[in-house]
């Protein structure tokens, strides 16, 4: 097992939170996945991966910056994860 598969795996629950709640202050802004991946500066398809609740993708500091951005929300707010 490679140590990205190991980091991924550890941190699934993590992964699938940040992707829900990217998808969450999305819709909050009444966008779709294109034009945020757009604002972004990543591919509708990854950030579709992003958001799937059933996989895991990961992603760089760079890309939640953007996304964060994008959306006109704090970085912490997209790292908050509830129970």
């Amino acid at each position: 097992m490679s140590r990205s598969t190991k980091i991924a795996f550890h941190n699934r629950d993590k992964y699938i939170a940040l992707g829900l709640n990217i998808a969450y202050y999305r819709k909050r802004e009444g966008m779709t996945q294109e034009q945020l991946a757009e604002k972004a500066g990543i591919s509708r398809s990854y950030l579709g991966e992003i958001e799937a609740p059933n996989m895991v993708s990961t992603l760089s500091l760079e890309v939640l910056f953007n996304i964060a951005a994008a959306l006109q929300v704090p970085e912490y707010q997209l790292l908050e994860f509830r129970d």
